[in-house]
């Protein structure tokens, strides 16, 4: 076990060095315990170069089993746990605009139908969430993607189990008096000279990545990691956003709201949870419930 936890922490932190300053052991440590990894397995799991330390496909095998055993881990402790307190525990992992629309009406219900369940909230982005659930850390996130597999399902040997809930487009915001206000929708080939600001760096990411292939830059005056702050500014005057639906209410006075024409930037909107755990009587009525918000929400 202490050896996978190892191999972990050297996959995580690519670096022995890095590593053993995580675990609170020596470098030396650390690469006694792979060379006695690889002994026992009798195939080399890791590489060495001057760029770093990287898994060879038997290192992302042993990789894969780590997680999946500190995760067995972890929940087998819950079930102790609620064994000695009776109370049964519940972790979830939100992002902010999701877990401020939905997720505040879902645990009301959750504790209607489970009331000794102890609940524990953690605010992550999708790319912190999910490897918190593949961990144990936490039981489920909610999280979302945009077009493409979630953020580190890529390289996975064990994807997570994922339940959608909604889909979520980005509207263009834009203040009072502005020229294109009142289109029923917009391409954002015509928002070109505009200037930008933005509540979420993967929303400036896509922008950017359309942009280029528009073939024009865009004018990005401000980066938020807050929608509703980065609403406010619009509201001010600095320029126009990009918003997901979630995050348009509640209203603010000034703005205007515009549909993007197709194809439209869309986020998926999900819970993750680990596959053969995402049917346990909390989670699932958990999911239920968010479903319920959805449909309040659309």
């Amino acid at each position: 076990m202490q050896r996978l936890r190892v191999l972990r922490a050297v996959a995580e932190h690519g670096s022995f060095n890095q590593a053993a300053t995580a675990l609170r052991l020596t470098p030396s440590a650390v690469s006694q315990h792979v060379a006695a990894l690889e002994r026992s397995l009798g195939a080399q799991v890791v590489t060495r170069s001057t760029r770093g330390v990287t898994l060879t496909p038997a290192g992302q095998i042993m990789f894969s089993a780590a997680e999946s055993v500190v995760a067995e881990l972890e929940h087998a402790k819950r079930q102790v746990d609620r064994l000695s307190t009776g109370r049964s525990q519940l972790t979830i992992a939100t992002f902010t605009s999701g877990g401020r629309l939905l997720l505040p009406g879902a645990l009301e219900r959750l504790m209607t139908v489970h009331p000794d369940t102890v609940v524990h909230v953690r605010e992550h982005e999708p790319e912190g969430s999910l490897p918190l659930v593949r961990q144990g850390a936490v039981d489920i996130a909610l999280a979302y993607s945009f077009d493409g597999p979630l953020p580190g399902q890529q390289g996975q040997a064990h994807s997570l189990h994922w339940t959608p809930l909604m889909d979520d487009p980005l509207h263009v915001v834009l203040p009072d008096g502005h020229p294109l206000a009142g289109r029923d929708e917009l391409h954002l080939t015509e928002l070109a000279a505009e200037p930008w600001v933005l509540g979420c760096l993967k929303t400036e990411a896509y922008l950017r990545r359309y942009a280029e292939r528009a073939g024009f830059s865009p004018d990005i005056r401000g980066t938020t990691t807050d929608y509703f702050f980065a609403r406010s500014l619009v509201a001010a005057g600095m320029g126009i956003s990009l918003i997901p639906t979630i995050a348009l209410t509640p209203p603010v006075p000034g703005l205007h709201t515009v549909p993007i024409a197709p194809p439209t930037p869309t986020r998926h909107i999900g819970v993750a949870a680990i596959p053969r755990r995402h049917d346990h009587p909390q989670i699932t009525t958990l999911i239920q419930a968010l479903r319920t918000q959805v449909a309040r929400a659309a």
